[in-house]
């Protein structure tokens, strides 16, 4: 009979943990991806045993090439359509010459071209809303004068007072005969059930989950750390939202613990609607290619449209929809910001929820401060998730003592997420300065050449200053050591939160 002896049983623990190692090792390094993350993991999955290979099962798993090719084949259908007329338009429009007499907004026109066939549109008038209760007034009410189409892209669709709201007002363009899709997140939604979304369906509307929602074959291909983040609605192929804001109460000010929710939404009248438009399209597709909904004929979606560079409003706004995801390697959203900083001559102003930037904009950041460029940050004052926020707050440090401006949001939750700078750029959308929307969510954002509605976003961001507090090297140094362990803690594990 064998019996087990503590130093047998020292001995099976020291190989299994080997073994742990051994696996981890080549877990990690047989998928592609980036040192930071590629290190973060192997923290993980050495320093807990077992449970880290659980972990990253459920949300370290890459997309499968399958549905990335999906993806791609989506996109593959638009390109040539647009780019002849696009690269036509940029030869021939005055309000981009040439790089002599605009060199950052031509400069950033064609990174954004290039990196994801994002099309400039010029005839584009914009509204700002920054108030949840005004900017959903306003959208149920364009909803409730839809004609023919409504479609509706969110991170987060809460099945409460809001959601109801917006949804009543969908389920009566249904009823009236409007083509009605609704593409939502499961995470991000969760707690909202399919069936949520029944009476639509039965009224002829369309509901269903984004392709990276595994909660069909979780046992399979649980991928649980890739998110649909974008926020977009199209009505009527003329009128798109795109921003920050998400459906739910807590977005109007009705959390208790959030208080006041402080956000960027745009409403857009324009051509660049109809390029939100080809943005859901493909995400609607390729998220019920392999389910009964019906998809969209991308073709006769576009068939109509086309490209017009005479301006005929001095005050409207050019503007380029760019996307990004862990589809695409090109980082367009990343690289997008990185060229805003790095060609600033004398501001950059940013607004984020996650402060949490990956090397590359974090050395660019350094670089704009030190070149004496004014550079400004304003973060929350809270946190909704505990470990991001103890990262946020170690690169809030850090940079302050860099020598940039970083302020705390007194007055609620900012999660407004955009960037300002000199006197026609700007971009507002729904990616943060983070390592997720970086590279693991599907993000959406407007890049802005309008000095009117530069002006305005950066006034807003002074505005909001006043009720704001700046951060010193003093704040952080009278810290507790158990918050900054926190904070260092959290920082290692950045690239994967």
């Amino acid at each position: 009979m064998l019996v087990l002896t503590w130093d047998m049983v020292r001995r099976i623990v020291e190989i299994l943990w080997i073994i742990n190692v051994i696996f981890a090792v080549w877990t990690v390094f047989r998928s592609h991806r980036d040192i930071a993350s590629t290190w973060a993991w192997l923290l993980v999955l050495i320093g807990l045993p077992y449970i880290g290979f659980i972990l990253y099962l459920l949300v370290g798993r890459q997309l499968s090439h399958d549905k990335i090719f999906i993806i791609k084949q989506e996109q593959e259908k638009i390109r040539d359509h647009f780019l002849k007329q696009q690269r036509q338009m940029l030869d021939a429009h005055d309000l981009l010459p040439s790089l002599d007499q605009n060199m950052r907004s031509r400069r950033l026109v064609e990174l954004n071209l290039n990196n994801d066939d994002a099309i400039l549109t010029i005839d584009n008038s914009v509204e700002t809303f920054i108030d949840g209760p005004k900017l959903f007034d306003n959208l149920i009410d364009n909803i409730n004068q839809a004609k023919d189409t409504i479609n509706i892209e969110f991170y987060t669709f809460y099945a409460d007072s809001l959601g109801k709201r917006v949804l009543a007002a969908l389920e009566k363009a249904a009823q009236r005969k409007v083509n009605v899709r609704v593409l939502y997140d499961t995470s991000g939604s969760h707690g909202t059930k399919p069936s949520f979304f029944n009476k639509l369906r039965e009224l002829g509307g369309l509901a269903q989950p984004f392709i990276s929602d595994s909660s069909n074959h979780w046992y399979t291909t649980p991928r649980y750390n890739y998110h649909l983040h974008r926020k977009l609605v199209i009505i009527d192929h003329k009128i798109g939202y795109i921003g920050g804001f998400n459906i739910g109460d807590q977005y109007v000010d009705q959390s208790k613990k959030f208080g006041h929710w402080r956000d960027t939404h745009l409403r857009v009248v324009g051509q660049s609607a109809a390029m939100m438009e080809v943005r859901f399209t493909m995400d609607w597709n390729t998220s019920c290619r392999k389910s009964h909904v019906a998809q969209i004929d991308i073709d006769d979606e576009i068939k109509n449209f086309k490209l017009d560079w005479d301006r005929k409003d001095p005050n409207s706004v050019a503007m380029q929809i760019v996307a990004s995801g862990p589809d695409n390697a090109n980082l367009a959203i990343q690289r997008g910001y990185e060229e805003i900083i790095a060609q600033a001559q004398k501001y950059v102003y940013i607004q984020t929820p996650y402060l949490i930037p990956g090397d590359p904009i974090l050395e660019s950041l350094v670089i704009a401060s030190k070149s004496g460029v004014d550079v400004r940050i304003m973060i929350p004052c809270m946190a909704d998730h505990p470990f991001v926020y103890r990262a946020t707050e170690y690169y809030a440090k850090y940079l302050t003592k860099q020598g940039l401006k970083i302020y705390k949001y007194d007055s609620g939750f900012i999660h407004a997420k955009t960037m300002v700078s000199g006197s026609d750029i700007a971009s507002v959308g729904s990616a943060n300065q983070d390592f997720r929307s970086y590279r693991l969510n599907f993000e959406v954002n407007a890049f802005c050449y309008s000095p009117q509605l530069t002006k305005e976003l950066k006034e807003i961001f002074e505005k909001d200053i006043e009720e704001s507090t700046l951060l010193t090297n003093e704040y952080f140094d009278q810290q507790s050591k158990w918050r900054k362990f926190k904070q260092y803690f959290s920082r290692l594990l950045s690239p994967i939160l």
